[in-house]
C-alpha cells in the first residue's frame, strides 16, 4: 500500500499513516474485508493487516468495526505505541504459545511422550487434548502478557 499524494505520505520511508482504511476497490467484491494499516512504521515499509469478517454477533456497521478494530490495536502491554493487529489476537498466541509449554510438562510427568530438543514442539499430546489447569491465584490475571 502506498499514498497517491506525496504530501499524505508519513515518515521517513514514506508510508501510509497509521490508521489507513482500505475496504473498496481491492477488496473482495462480496465478502466484507478490509485492509488496516495500524501503526506507524518506524523503520521500513509498513504492512496493512487484511481482515475478513466471517461473523458479528454485534451486528457493528464497517465504520464501526474498523474503527474497535484499530482502537484495539492500541491496547497491548508490551508496547507504547500501536501494533500491527489487535491485542486480544497478540495475547490469544502468547496463550497458545504458553499452553505449550504446559502440555511438555504434563507430558514429561505422566511419562507419554517425549520432550524433543530444540525450538519447536509440534507433537500433539498422544491422549487427545487435555485441558490446563491455571492457579487459582492467576485465572483474572493476564500472567502470559
Amino acid at each position: 500500500m502506498f499514498c497517491m499524494e506525496t504530501k499524505d505520505q508519513s515518515g521517513r520511508s514514506k508510508n501510509v499513516p497509521a490508521g489507513t482504511i482500505v475496504d473498496t476497490v481491492i477488496t473482495h467484491p462480496t465478502d466484507f474485508d478490509f485492509y488496516l494499516c495500524s501503526h506507524q512504521g518506524i523503520q521500513g515499509t509498513s504492512r496493512p493487516t487484511h481482515y475478513f469478517v466471517l461473523w458479528d454477533d454485534n451486528r457493528l456497521s464497517a465504520d464501526q468495526l474498523h474503527h474497535l478494530t484499530y482502537q484495539l490495536c492500541h491496547t497491548y502491554v508490551r508496547c507504547t505505541r500501536a501494533v500491527s493487529i489487535p491485542a486480544p489476537a497478540y495475547y490469544a498466541h502468547l496463550v497458545a504459545f504458553r499452553a505449550r509449554y504446559h502440555m511438555c510438562e504434563k507430558e514429561q510427568e505422566s511419562g507419554n511422550g517425549s520432550m524433543t530438543s530444540g525450538s519447536s514442539y509440534n507433537s500433539a499430546p498422544s491422549n487427545g487434548v487435555r485441558s490446563i489447569v491455571v492457579h487459582a491465584n492467576s485465572k483474572k490475571v493476564m500472567y502470559f502478557a
